[in-house]
C-alpha cells in the first residue's frame, strides 16, 4: 500500500501528527482491514488509519467499526520487543480473525490499563504478554460470544450452531444451500449493548490456530518506509525545539547564568531556567544546540564532586562487612555452623559495575498545550507515570493531560524513567508553542539512571564425602526500587534484587541469601534483566568454582543438584546436547550457565576461543522453555537480542566516574557488538503448554556467567569482575 491516501490528499505522515489524536486519542500503528476475504500469506501492508465509520468499543481494548474494522487499543508501549504482534495475536486467536485484520492504536493513559503484575501501568519487567494472556484473550472471547449473540438475536435462533469465523458469524452450510453470514461491523453496534457473558471460557491451548505460529512483526513495514512514528519524529504545527544543559558533575546546579550570547545565535527564540537545568528553545534543533553551547553557566557542584568509581567501590565493600542490618532474602538451615565445620570452604567476591542504558534512540519529548488540555508525545513505559508528572509540571489534573505513546527507539528500563518530560512541558507552557525537547546522545550517555553496581560475597561448604552442604549469597547494592516505588520495600527487601538468587534452584539443605541496601550518592533504575544479569553473573560463576573446586565436570556438577527441578535441568540438559557440551573442538572452550526469571527456564553453552589474548565468543548455545510460546519468531528475536546486549555489556560495559562527572559520552567509549563480531546464536525452545514466561530480558543474564566460565577452561583463570575488557581480555 501507498504511504499516500490518494482520495484525501493527505499522507501517512499528515495523518499521524493530526487525525490520529482525534479519531483514537492515539498513535495508529496497526494493520489494514479490507475485507473478509483471505489474504495472500506474504503480502504484509502497511499500518493506515481507521475509516471514519462508527467504531463501537466492545471493552477496554476491542472496539469493531460498522465497516469491519478491528481496532485493539494497546496498553502495552512497542519498544522492539514485538508485543504489537504477540499481543493482538492473543486478541485474534479468541476473536477469530487472522491477527492481520487487527489495527494497532495506542491507548494512551488509563486506569483500566494497569499491568496486574506490578500494579501500574507498565511496559517492563518482561511482563506484558503475560499480563495479557487471559485479559486479552477474555477480552476477544467476550467480543466474539456478544457478536454470536446479537447475529442469534437478528436471525431469532439459539446461539447454537452459530460460529463466529474470518469477521463474520455464520450458520448453515454450503453443501446444503443454507449457508448465511453477517459481519462483525453489521453486528457491532448490536453486539455492543449486549451485556458481557458471567463465564467466558477460552480456548485450550490444542485448539489454537494462531498462538504458537511464526508471525513476522506487524510494525516492520513501517519501520521499513519510514512511515512509523518515534518520539523524536513528532511534528506539531508551528513547533519549536529544545536543547537541554544539565551540569556535568552529578548532582550539581545552576549558580549563576549568562544566557546574552545564547540570545544573539540566529533562530533562538527563549532561554529557560528550569529547576537545575537550562532549555535553550529554537526554531530547529540545531540553532537550540548553538544557543546552548553559548551559555555561560557557573555551577555549584559542592557535595557532589567527590564522587568516582573508587569512592562508590569502597562504599559497597565497607558495608559488605557488617551484614547486620541486612534484610533476609532466604534463610533454609544454619548456614553459619555448617560453613563454620565444613571440610572444604570456598568463598569468592563478585563486582559488577554500573551500567548505562544506552538507548538508541536518545531521551526526547514533545508538549503542547490546547487551552487548558496538555498533550504529550513521548516514547514511555510508563504511560500512567508520565501522565502525572506532565500534570504537575504544567500544573494541571491529570485527566487534562493526553499521553501519546509513539514507538520507542529502546527501552531497556531506561523509559521507566520521566526525568525528560517535565522540561519540555514547561518549556512548551512558557512559549505558547509546541516544544520538542531532545537530548544529545552526550546528554544521555552522562545524566542516565544507571544500573546500580554491587559488590556480592559468596560461601560454600562441603562434607568430607563432598556433597555441597551450605550455599550463602550476601548482596550490597543501591535498591532502584526504593526510589521508584518506596512503599514496596518499605518493611521488606527490594525484590528486585534478589533476582537469580533467592530462587536457587540447587539441592543444597542449607541456604541463606541476604541485601544490605547501600546508596552511592547518585540515582539509580532498572536495566535490562534488573539484578538477575548481576546476581546470575555471580551465582552461575560461583557455581563454577565450586564444580572445579571438586574437580566435576561443571554441567554434570549442576545436573546432579537440580534432580529434583525438571523445569532447570531440562534446558541444562537441552544446551548441553545441542552445544555438543565437551566436544566443540580443538582450541574451543565452553562454558554453562542456568537461571529461571519471568518464569522463563534458560540454559546458555558460550563456546569461545582465545587469540592473542583476547577472547573471542564463536557460539551462543540457548535452551529455552518460556511456557505457552505466543510467536516463536519473535521468542527467537528476542533472545538473539538479548544474547546480543547481554554480550556487550559483559565485554565492555561500565561507567566511569571521576569528580562526579561520567566519562563515557558516546558509543566511541561505550562498546556494543558489531555485526561482525556477533557469535552464532543457536536458539533451541522447549513445547510446553505452561502459562507464558516473559522473554525480554532473561537472556541478556546468562551470556556473562557462560563466557567468563568458558575463559576458566582456557586459562584457569576466574573472572569475578564485569566488564571483561578491564581484565585486556576484549
Amino acid at each position: 500500500m501507498s504511504t499516500h491516501d490518494s482520495e484525501k490528499g493527505v499522507t501517512r505522515r499528515q495523518f499521524l501528527e493530526t487525525g490520529a489524536a482525534v479519531a483514537t486519542g492515539g498513535l495508529v500503528i496497526g494493520i489494514s482491514l479490507t475485507g473478509c476475504g483471505d489474504r495472500p500469506a506474504d503480502v504484509v501492508s502497511a499500518p493506515v488509519a481507521p475509516t471514519k465509520d462508527l467504531h463501537v468499543r466492545q471493552n477496554a481494548w476491542l472496539s469493531i467499526n460498522t465497516n469491519g474494522e478491528i481496532t485493539f487499543f494497546s496498553p502495552f508501549s512497542e519498544m522492539g520487543q514485538g508485543v504489537y504482534t504477540s499481543i493482538p495475536m492473543l486478541l485474534a486467536e479468541e476473536l477469530e480473525v487472522p491477527v492481520w485484520r487487527i489495527a494497532v492504536v495506542d491507548g494512551g493513559a488509563s486506569p483500566d490499563y494497569v499491568n496486574d503484575l506490578l500494579g501500574v501501568q507498565v511496559t517492563g519487567g518482561s511482563t506484558a504478554v503475560r499480563d495479557a494472556y487471559t485479559k486479552i484473550r477474555k477480552a476477544g472471547a467476550e467480543a466474539r460470544l456478544r457478536l454470536i449473540q446479537a447475529a442469534a438475536n437478528r436471525w431469532q435462533v439459539p446461539v447454537a450452531g452459530l460460529v463466529a469465523k474470518d469477521g463474520a458469524v455464520r450458520r448453515g452450510s454450503a453443501s446444503e444451500g443454507n449457508a448465511e453470514s453477517l459481519s462483525f461491523g453489521e453486528l457491532a453496534e448490536a453486539a455492543a449493548q449486549i451485556a458481557a457473558p458471567a463465564d467466558i471460557p477460552l480456548k485450550p491451548n490444542s485448539a489454537f490456530t494462531q498462538i504458537g505460529k511464526a508471525m513476522r512483526r506487524l510494525d516492520t513495514p513501517a519501520k521499513t518506509d519510514g512511515t512509523a512514528q518515534f518520539g523524536i519524529d513528532v511534528r506539531r504545527p508551528n513547533q519549536l525545539y529544545g536543547s537541554i544543559i544539565m551540569c556535568p558533575v552529578l548532582g550539581g546546579t545552576v549558580a549563576a547564568l549568562n544566557e546574552l550570547a545564547a540570545r544573539e545565535v540566529p533562530g533562538v527564540v527563549d532561554v529557560v531556567l528550569i529547576g537545575s537545568s537550562v532549555v535553550v528553545v529554537a526554531e530547529h534543533f540545531w540553532q537550540a544546540k548553538q544557543g546552548r553551547d553559548a551559555l555561560e553557566i557557573r555551577w555549584d557542584t559542592e557535595g557532589h564532586d567527590q564522587l568516582d568509581n573508587e569512592a562508590i567501590r569502597a562504599g559497597l565493600e565497607a558495608a559488605s562487612a557488617d551484614m547486620s542490618p541486612a534484610r533476609i532474602a532466604r534463610e533454609d538451615g544454619d548456614v553459619d555452623s555448617v560453613l563454620a565445620g565444613a571440610t572444604q570452604r570456598v568463598d569468592a567476591v563478585y563486582e559488577l559495575p554500573i551500567l548505562a542504558h544506552a538507548t538508541m534512540e536518545p531521551m526526547n519529548c514533545t508538549a503542547e498545550f490546547m487551552g487548558d488540555q496538555l498533550h504529550v508525545w513521548v516514547g514511555t513505559q510508563v504511560q500512567g507515570v508520565a501522565q502525572a508528572v506532565a500534570a504537575s509540571a504544567g500544573g494541571l489534573p491529570p485527566e487534562n493531560v493526553t499521553i501519546h505513546t509513539t514507538f520507542l527507539g529502546g527501552g531497556f528500563g531506561r523509559r521507566l524513567e520521566v526525568d525528560f518530560i517535565p522540561a519540555a512541558v514547561s518549556a512548551a507552557q512558557k512559549l505558547g508553542r509546541p516544544v520538542q525537547l531532545i537530548w544529545t546522545r552526550e546528554d544521555d550517555m552522562t545524566h542516565d539512571i544507571y544500573r546500580p553496581p554491587a559488590y556480592d560475597t559468596l560461601s560454600a561448604g562441603f562434607d568430607t564425602a563432598g556433597k555441597l552442604l551450605a550455599w550463602s549469597f550476601d548482596i550490597v547494592s543501591p535498591s532502584p526500587t526504593a526510589r521508584w516505588a518506596p512503599a514496596v520495600v518499605a518493611d521488606a527487601v527490594d525484590p528486585f534484587a534478589i533476582e537469580a538468587a533467592a530462587n536457587y534452584p540447587y539441592a543444597v539443605p542449607n541456604v541463606r541469601v541476604r541485601f544490605r541496601r547501600h546508596e552511592i550518592g547518585i540515582d539509580v533504575g532498572y536495566w535490562r534483566s534488573v539484578s538477575h544479569a548481576t546476581n546470575c553473573f555471580a551465582g552461575e560463576s560461583f557455581m563454577d568454582e565450586l564444580s572445579h573446586a571438586r574437580r566435576q565436570d561443571p554441567y554434570r556438577f549442576r545436573r546432579e543438584l537440580l534432580a529434583d527441578q525438571p523445569l532447570w535441568r531440562n534446558v541444562l540438559d537441552l544446551a548441553a546436547d545441542r552445544a555438543n557440551w565437551g566436544n566443540a573442538g580443538d582450541g574451543i572452550y565452553q562454558g554453562i550457565a542456568v537461571m529461571e526469571g519471568y518464569n522463563t527456564y534458560m540454559a546458555q553453552v558460550a563456546d569461545i576461543t582465545v587469540r592473542n589474548g583476547k577472547i573471542q565468543v564463536r557460539k551462543i548455545t540457548c535452551a529455552v522453555d518460556c511456557g505457552q510460546v505466543i510467536n516463536p519468531q519473535g521468542v527467537r528475536a528476542q533472545v538473539q537480542s538479548a544474547v546480543i546486549f547481554g554480550l556487550s555489556a559483559a565485554l565492555w560495559g561500565r561507567i566511569d566516574i571521576e569528580g562526579g562527572e561520567v566519562a563515557q559520552t558516546n558509543f566511541d567509549t561505550v562498546r556494543v557488538l558489531r555485526i561482525n563480531e556477533i557469535p552464532e546464536i543457536d536458539i533451541h525452545i522447549i513445547d510446553s503448554d505452561r502459562d507464558p514466561g516473559g522473554m525480554g530480558e532473561p537472556a541478556t543474564a546468562l551470556v556473562a556467567p557462560a563466557v567468563a566460565n568458558a575463559y576458566y577452561k582456557a586459562r584457569f583463570e576466574r573472572i569475578r569482575s564485569l566488564p571483561l575488557s578491564a581484565h585486556g581480555l576484549a
